[in-house]
């Protein structure tokens, strides 16, 4: 169980990083001005978006938007500090790992709900947002692993009855 484990800590540490990297550059584009990113970017989203269709984030919905401040505000800092714990082995990686696979489970529905229940999605399109609820699903279940797999020592050992002598 603890080689799983890890490797699903590295693969989970592998997505983040790419995650923390490209939310910035491409998602925040539907947030910020487009003055703020370089036209490479601008064409790299717009020509995503022609590509597969994704007509979300051509649209821009308001639901959307407010999806978008959430990730800026709440799950881009929770991925920062989900690395940060990974690197450092902190304690608090399992929770910080909950708490960002419930918020993206949570995002994920909501824009799945709405592309599925308007049967504007291509078949591709769904197979490029359903692994991000698959993301959101296996860092839940990190979070509920434990860390180790040793059990933990709750009590003192019995005395003999006798004080010791230094």
């Amino acid at each position: 169980m603890g080689a799983f484990l890890k490797l699903i800590d590295v693969l989970l540490f592998l997505i983040f990083l790419i995650l923390a990297i490209l939310s910035p550059l491409i998602d925040f584009q539907l947030i910020f001005p487009h003055t703020l990113f370089p036209d490479f970017l601008i064409d790299l989203k717009t020509s995503y978006t022609r590509q597969y269709g994704d007509y979300l984030m051509a649209e821009s919905p308001p639901f959307l938007v407010g999806l978008v401040w959430l990730e800026l505000f709440f799950q881009w800092p929770i991925m920062l500090l989900n690395l940060y714990a990974f690197l450092a082995s902190k304690p608090w990686y399992n929770t910080t790992c909950l708490i960002y696979g419930v918020s993206v489970v949570s995002s994920m529905s909501a824009v799945l709900g709405e592309m599925v229940g308007s049967n504007r999605a291509s078949t591709t399109l769904l197979t490029i947002y359903y692994p991000f609820l698959g993301l959101g699903v296996l860092a839940m279940l990190r979070g509920l692993v434990p860390c180790s797999s040793k059990a933990a020592i709750t009590g003192t050992r019995p005395s003999n009855g006798r004080k010791k002598r230094a």
